[in-house]
């Protein structure tokens, strides 16, 4: 019989985490690289990323699959940790009081907004020049 797995999406910003878990001892594999470290760096904090599985006491417990498209690093794993909680809440509902009073399952919908046309930025107008 196949091995049970479970699929959430995660986004942040323009970045978007397809995450699947499946009962293993905790190894995460982000887009085909054996470790978090080796995708991202040692630059973002480890353990923000696997906050979910702190907080619920499932450390270890699942192996994590994910894949990364679009944004930055920091927004990636933001997005990471978005999936990683919406996939736990499919496994076990009972996790989610924990994960939504942590506010890990509301996606921050902040993102960049646009340049308008005869403007310099978004907000930023030019110079306003009388003579």
């Amino acid at each position: 019989m196949a091995e049970q797995r479970y699929y959430a999406t995660g986004k942040r910003k323009s970045a978007v985490a397809r995450v699947w878990l499946s009962a293993g001892d905790g190894t995460v594999v982000v887009n085909k690289k054996d470790s978090m470290t080796e995708y991202f760096g040692g630059a973002q904090d480890l353990n923000l990323i696997l906050k979910p599985f702190i907080l619920t006491d499932t450390t270890g417990k699942y192996n994590v699959m994910v894949t990364l498209k679009g944004g930055g690093k920091s927004a990636q794993a933001d997005a990471l940790r978005h999936g990683i909680s919406k996939a736990l809440t499919e496994i076990d509902i009972n996790l989610r009081g924990t994960l939504k009073k942590a506010g890990l399952l509301t996606r921050d919908s902040r993102v960049k907004e646009r340049k308008k046309y005869g403007q310099k930025g978004a907000r930023a107008r030019f110079q306003f020049s009388k003579r």
